[in-house]
Order: C-alpha cells, then sequence, then structure tokens
C-alpha cells in the first residue's frame, strides 16, 4: 500500500489523497479554500435574556408537536415576567416554563424541529439571547454557542418596518453649507 498526495482538483490549491494497493487506486479530492467568517453572523447586542432548563423545554416542544398537523410545526414563542410561553400558532395548545428572564418582553416565531434539535444540542440548562423579532437567537450552554433563525411573521415584519421609519424620521438631515 502506498499513501500520496497530488496536486489538482476544482482549484489550483487543491490536493488529492491517492491509496495505491496492488489491485486499485482510491483517490479523493480536496477544495481548498478559507473558512468564511462566521463570527460577523453572531449577534452582540441582545435586548431580551432567558436562563431555563432544557429538558423541561424539550418536553413542551413535544407537547406542543403532538397537537401539530403536519410535520412542520411553529412554535411562537413568548418571553418575559419569569416565564416563557409556548405556543401553537393556531391556538391549539400552549406551555408555560419558568425561566429567568431580562429585558424586553417579546414574542418570536421559530421552526419547533430547530428549537428542539438546538435544545437537544446545549442540554441543561441555556441562556436564550435575542434582539428582534427578526434577528437569529442565540444559545449558550458551558461556552457553546448555538444561532436559530426565527421564521418571519407578518407583525414582526410590520414592526421592523414601524421602527426602521421611526428612525429614519429621528435622524437629522444634514444641509448643505454654502460659503
Amino acid at each position: 500500500v502506498r499513501v500520496s498526495f497530488e496536486q489538482g482538483g476544482e482549484q489550483l490549491t487543491s490536493k488529492s489523497l491517492i491509496i495505491d494497493t496492488e489491485l486499485i487506486r482510491y483517490k479523493w479530492v480536496s477544495n481548498g479554500g478559507n473558512y468564511p467568517d462566521y463570527e460577523k453572523l453572531i449577534p452582540t447586542e441582545f435586548i431580551t435574556y432567558a436562563h431555563f432548563d432544557t429538558v423541561e423545554a424539550i418536553k413542551a416542544v413535544n407537547s406542543l408537536k403532538a397537537l401539530s398537523d403536519g410535520k412542520a410545526y411553529p412554535i411562537d414563542l413568548t418571553i418575559g415576567d419569569g416565564k416563557i410561553v409556548m405556543a401553537n400558532p393556531d391556538d391549539k395548545g400552549q406551555a408555560e416554563l419558568v425561566a429567568d428572564t431580562d429585558g424586553e418582553a417579546i414574542k418570536v416565531r421559530i421552526d419547533g424541529s430547530y428549537l428542539a434539535q438546538a435544545l437537544k444540542a446545549c442540554g441543561g440548562m441555556v441562556d436564550f439571547s435575542l434582539t428582534n423579532a427578526l434577528s437569529p437567537m442565540l444559545f449558550t450552554a458551558d461556552g457553546y454557542q448555538l444561532m436559530v433563525m426565527p421564521m418571519i411573521t407578518d407583525k414582526a415584519q410590520a414592526e421592523a418596518k414601524a421602527k426602521d421609519k421611526a428612525t429614519a424620521k429621528a435622524e437629522p438631515v444634514a444641509e448643505p453649507v454654502t460659503a
């Protein structure tokens, strides 16, 4: 058996791993490149925080999944007043979790399967941080960070547009200086 590397592949910087045996030659092509700067995607400013138990949250997600009609099951999360309320958007059911919350009360919609996967990955107690109903949600546990994008609702989109208009009106417009 002989192991070697060859130049080539789809890019100039790519190399291929070659394993030659008496009967067969194996070739694995790699792709060269740089990993994207993912740290720019992780939000750094938040308006809402929650700290809660993922075991109880997974039970709540599973109970709402049982009430859903299809494979996809959106869940509305309402965070504030020392609790997280998980509800089915069709008002078929809801579950309430005790949580340490801080910041503004907020409502956001998330795909239930993504939420369940995030909670299982974090395990135990998790810190949940949110900027707004349109930005990525950040789950943090023991130095592990996980982001999940929310589902965009008409209400969240309308609130974002109204906030953008209010910000645009509040910003003063600079007038040209004439000499």
